[in-house]
């Protein structure tokens, strides 16, 4: 009967990643300008960056201790932050939400489209969490907006 459980828990963690594909949209463009609207369009939506990962820097730095071969990103960065006001929403909607927080949005070159930014989210499920993935596309237009 143990068996049975663990090939339960084992499915149904491998259906959990096999998550739906970030939302994103790509422009052309220098990635510091990019990085610089984005930053901005955070501060107007009036919210503050609680941490930025230079996930590109970390996977170059650490490619051949690794035993990496390839270099994925030219830069790559996630922002964090959350917004009370959208976090209260949708976690007093259901406070399992908590596991969306904080929120994320990505900016990434690769080496194989240079000049090519790509700027995006996760998917969150429908229901409560549209009020993030507004937020969130709301905070990507901007940035995008003169590309």
């Amino acid at each position: 009967m143990k068996g049975f459980w663990v090939a339960a828990v084992v499915a149904a963690w491998a259906g959990a990643a096999l998550a739906e594909d970030p939302v994103t949209v790509s422009v052309t463009a220098e990635m510091d300008d990019v990085v610089f609207e984005l930053e901005t369009a955070i501060a107007n939506a009036g919210l503050v960056v609680d941490s930025v990962n230079h996930v590109g820097d970390m996977l170059e730095r650490t490619k051949a201790d690794v035993g990496g071969t390839e270099t994925l990103f030219t830069a790559a960065t996630v922002y964090n932050f959350c917004s009370a006001a959208v976090s209260r929403e949708v976690m007093e909607a259901d406070p399992m939400n908590l596991q969306y927080c904080p929120y994320a949005i990505f900016v990434m070159e690769r080496p194989d489209a240079p000049g090519e930014i790509t700027v995006g989210r996760r998917a969150y499920p429908a229901g409560p969490m549209e009020a993030v993935s507004t937020l969130l596309d709301g905070i990507i237009a901007e940035a995008v907006a003169g590309y």
